[in-house]
């Protein structure tokens, strides 16, 4: 008897003890938790605890108390952690290497402010990890890498808390991370990326331009890279080395292949611009890729069941329709000095045969050159010239005008191009108000569709196939036809409709994407975008200074 009373007295002293320690690194998070309310930069285990804001509300939902009880619940962060590598995410932001450090260490060995710590690192990770997937990373609008958790106001003190309660920490990535199928290609394709950094990627030579038919040096690398890429499925008889130095018909169609998906001219001929691309590293396509992955995560949830995607790097636009891709097009952005921004908005109507208001700087800086030159320019391209501006305005005969004397300093008049085949902005423009005066249209300069790289605009985005885009947006809600809008537009009449439901519209710039046919895509950077993203992308978290980790 006197034994066993002994035992229960031991397990009793046990218990007591544990709640004791239990007790003491509550208190040591409440008091963190004080510390971050009052301004200060709070340190665990010599590292900063950065989502802060949103960490203080998550423990103080659950009284201050000890998070990370369970040795799965720890096991299966780190596993998250390093599986956010997959998604170009650093694993290193989430506090990965010191967290593994303490894996195989019990918390309960920990002394109570360690254990404090090490528990508010571990909720500190997650919170970092979910507004990155959820959100990004780096900052859309300031494209600086951010730190604090729930940017966008999402709970996701809850989110955490619901995982602990429910064990679900392993399945979280997959609940976070963009679910359209966009962002799960590219995972995919990442993952066949990733294959490649142990292929040896000798450099393609430089060299004259080779030509279907030649015999050229090269050619053995160039066949060795395609078939890496997945482009060129080699045969046995290509050991014979003859054959691998003679450029032939299939590998003509396996380059082309390579030229179409990376935005090239498809002409077969293995110029400077081919045998660039050819030299691209597996790690920079890599880099490149987890660049778009990024602008992905800043998309929201829902593009919506009916919308309009413009890709500005990729020239493209495509319309889905109740989830099904209706129609893809080509597309001419703006120059690299008039750049066409990034965002989103809504198509609320459409205005057929209209006119164009020319804007300021275009008149003075595009406009005023070719009417020098060309005295007939706007008579034959009927434009109208005004003197002020809206209702005070008076028409004035343009040979009245000396143009030789204006300047950006004086320059009173307005151009305006009246409808027809000649006006700049065609015969339908797709208005979305925004404060970059930006919008969609058709366009007379119909050859430039055909360049593989089209930066020729102002600004806005012309449409290859603006009619097909007029007749899908009004046919659902306004019962119109492609024949109703052809009808319209051959009256030269200008006219506004007005869609019932706005349809939203998102002006994005990917360099790498999985097309509908499941071919990997990549485009030439022609903003000079990715490396500012790539490098705040890849910057780890900040650490805090010496006297910082001891204020605390």
């Amino acid at each position: 008897m006197s034994s066993g009373f002994t035992v229960v007295r031991g397990i009793l002293m046990l218990v007591l003890c544990l709640w004791s320690l239990s007790s003491l690194a509550n208190d040591a998070i409440r008091e963190r938790v004080q510390a971050i309310h009052q301004g200060f930069p709070v340190s665990a285990l010599g590292e900063p605890l950065l989502a802060m804001d949103t960490l203080s509300a998550f423990y103080r939902h659950r009284g201050y108390a000890l998070a990370w009880t369970r040795d799965e619940d720890r096991e299966a962060l780190l596993r998250t952690i390093r599986e956010s590598a997959r998604h170009g995410l650093t694993p290193a932001d989430y506090h990965y290497n010191l967290l593994a450090s303490f894996a195989a260490q019990p918390p309960d060995d920990l002394d109570p402010e360690s254990r404090a710590d090490l528990d508010m690192l571990l909720t500190d990770s997650l919170l970092l990890l979910a507004s990155h997937l959820l959100d990004g990373k780096v900052n859309r609008e300031t494209l600086e890498a951010e730190w604090t958790a729930n940017r966008h106001g999402r709970r996701l003190d809850e989110v955490v808390a619901r995982a602990l309660e429910n064990q679900t920490i392993g399945t979280l990535l997959r609940y976070l991370a963009p679910s359209q199928r966009d962002y799960q290609q590219l995972l995919e394709a990442r993952t066949f990326l990733q294959s490649l950094l142990t292929v040896p990627w000798k450099p393609v030579a430089g060299g004259p331009t080779i030509r279907p038919g030649m015999t050229d040096d090269r050619l053995p690398t160039i066949r060795q890279r395609l078939a890496a890429l997945g482009d060129f499925m080699p045969t046995e008889s290509l050991e014979d080395q003859v054959i691998e130095r003679h450029y032939d018909d299939r590998l003509m169609s396996a380059v082309m292949r390579f030229q179409a998906r990376h935005g090239l001219d498809t002409d077969g001929l293995i110029g400077p611009q081919t045998l660039a691309a050819f030299n691209i590293t597996p790690q920079q396509k890599l880099t490149q890729l987890d660049a778009n992955l990024e602008r992905w995560r800043w998309l929201p949830d829902e593009l919506g069941e009916t919308h309009v995607i413009v890709n500005i790097a990729g020239f493209e636009l495509r319309m889905v329709k109740d989830g099904t891709e209706v129609l893809n097009t080509r597309v001419i952005v703006g120059r690299p000095y008039r750049q066409t921004p990034v965002f989103r908005d809504q198509i609320r109507y459409l205005v057929f045969n209209p006119t164009w208001t020319v804007p300021r700087t275009i008149m003075i800086e595009d406009q005023l050159p070719i009417i020098r030159r060309n005295p007939d320019y706007l008579r034959t391209m009927d434009f109208t010239v005004y003197r002020g501006w809206g209702a005070d305005r008076e028409w004035v005969d343009p040979e009245t005008i000396d143009w030789w004397l204006l300047s950006e300093n004086h320059f009173p008049f307005q151009l305006v191009q009246e409808p027809g085949p000649r006006n700049a902005l065609g015969q339908v423009k797709f208005m979305f108000p925004n404060q970059f005066d930006i919008y969609l249209h058709d366009t007379p300069a119909r050859a430039l569709f055909t360049r593989s790289e089209r930066t020729f605009s102002s600004g806005c985005i012309r449409v290859e196939d603006p009619f097909r885009l007029a007749s899908l947006l009004l046919e659902e809600e306004n019962g119109w036809t492609r024949e109703h809008v052809d009808k319209l537009v051959s009256s030269r009449q200008l006219t506004t409709v007005y869609l019932k439901q706005p349809v939203p519209v998102y002006l994005e710039y990917w360099t790498t994407w999985v097309d509908s046919d499941g071919t990997l895509q990549f485009r030439n950077d022609v903003y000079e975008r990715n490396p500012r993203l790539i490098s705040r992308l890849t910057t780890t978290s900040p650490t805090l200074s010496p006297d910082q980790a001891s204020s605390d």
